[in-house]
């Protein structure tokens, strides 16, 4: 199967051949990188499986062929499931990883309750209006400061509580894939895509 990555994000690139590309995943996918110059579509859905499918469809209508994105919300219980939908944009539209991560820990500062939980949609639009979707989610705590140098945005300050209290960034990124909301995500995808249509 060939897919056309919608994302340009080399971290999350890197993570869903990862993903994919394992015994357990569809092994044979062939990604394709995104064309050059392709402009961002406006992610205006009312949900993350809308952006998802907003970000397929707009690379499925530029190459006419399958296409691959996610779209994922960090949802923090004393934000009132903030940021959500906003997580990439939290501290604006032109924000870095670092200024999200800086706003969230200013926005937790004395606060108990650190619970949180990663979502992902990841879905694959086909030329024939076709699509294929599945969620994957991450439970875990917003730490006080930030731990670790791997993997990319809020990895730093989350938790997961199916590992042994590192950070996302101080997993390895086997050990991150296994535990992730992406990576979830993205198997849960491959076992849909592998089973035949009704």
């Amino acid at each position: 199967m060939r897919l056309v990555v919608a994302s340009t994000n080399e971290s999350k690139v890197a993570e869903l051949a990862a993903v994919l590309g394992s015994a357990d995943g569809l092994g044979g996918v062939e990604l394709v990188p995104r064309p050059p110059g392709l402009a961002e579509p406006e992610e205006d859905g009312d949900s993350l499986e809308a952006n998802a499918a907003i970000k397929a469809r707009a690379v499925v209508a530029a190459t006419g062929e399958a296409a691959v994105a996610d779209d994922t919300g960090l949802e923090v219980r004393a934000l009132g499931g903030a940021p959500g939908l906003r997580t990439a944009r939290y501290a604006g539209e032109e924000a870095t990883f670092d200024d999200n991560i800086a706003k969230l820990l200013a926005a937790l500062v004395g606060v108990a309750d650190r619970r949180a939980r990663w979502r992902t949609v990841a879905l694959v639009a086909f030329p024939d209006g076709r699509e294929v979707a599945a969620e994957g989610a991450c439970d875990g705590v917003i730490t006080e400061a930030r731990r670790g140098t791997g993997g990319f945005g809020y990895d730093p300050v989350f938790v997961p509580d199916a590992g042994d209290g590192r950070t996302l960034a101080e997993l390895t990124r086997a050990e991150k894939n296994a535990l992730s909301h992406r990576g979830h995500a993205f198997r849960a995808l491959a076992a849909r895509l592998a089973t035949p249509a009704p």
